[in-house]
């Protein structure tokens, strides 16, 4: 079983529970890659390669446009806040569709096994704005066997799909998250990012900073895509 990674956004997100309309077409899976350096113009700091992993088995199309995501499911307060650039010229990338969705504190997925009944919990649509920012308040995500902590992300532009990849979580906060309620009523063996395949793909490379906000976190990372 595949999972995806997170990613947090710090711009105003849009509001109301319209669908998106813009989708790509093709495989429902992509290939590892390694993530690579792209050239900038003179005196740009250069951009990284988000590295490509798998989309899983878990995304649903046609997620609602919004930024609050948690739709009552308990856990750590986690605000992503993400910024999506072109690789090529590190400029931001507006009007960006990113896509987000994970496992809740007992790592189960929304639309899927005894969840299947509710479809929408933990899974959100935001558009960047013209910095290529966009965010989502959800809450930090749970584990399931086999996989390393993870959220999943989709990037659209012009409607087509430049970027699928996952979002990691370092070890420590993982153990001190897991530690409290409602996460201690999953049991079991939880898999180490050092024990993942996927993560093992570019993982290192997909782990948002992570700042205490309250009694949670914000977690930010800058997106860099091929268009």
């Amino acid at each position: 079983m595949l999972g995806a990674g997170g990613v947090a956004i710090t711009a105003a997100a849009c509001g109301g529970g319209s669908k998106k309309n813009a989708r790509a077409t093709g495989s429902t899976t992509t290939s590892p890659s390694t993530p690579s350096t792209i050239a900038a113009p003179s005196g740009v700091k250069p951009c990284v390669l988000s590295p490509e992993m798998t989309e899983g088995p878990y995304f649903i199309s046609g997620e609602a446009v919004r930024s609050e995501i948690t739709e009552g499911h308990p856990g750590t307060p986690l605000r992503l806040a993400l910024t999506v650039v072109d690789v090529t010229t590190c400029a931001p990338i507006p009007n960006a569709m990113i896509d987000v969705w994970h496992a809740d504190a007992g790592g189960n997925y929304s639309g899927f096994g005894s969840m299947s009944s509710n479809r929408t919990f933990l899974r959100g649509t935001q558009v960047t704005d013209a910095g290529g920012k966009a965010g989502f308040t959800t809450i930090y995500p749970g584990w399931y066997q086999g996989r390393a902590t993870h959220i999943h992300l989709k990037v659209h532009v012009g409607g087509n799909a430049v970027h699928t990849g996952q979002l990691f979580f370092d070890e420590a906060t993982n153990q001190a998250v897991y530690a409290n309620a409602p996460y201690t009523g999953h049991a079991g063996t939880r898999t180490l990012n050092s024990q993942d395949g996927i993560y093992a793909s570019g993982g290192a490379q997909s782990i948002p900073a992570l700042t205490k906000e309250g009694s949670g976190y914000v977690g930010t990372i800058t997106l860099g895509v091929k268009r």
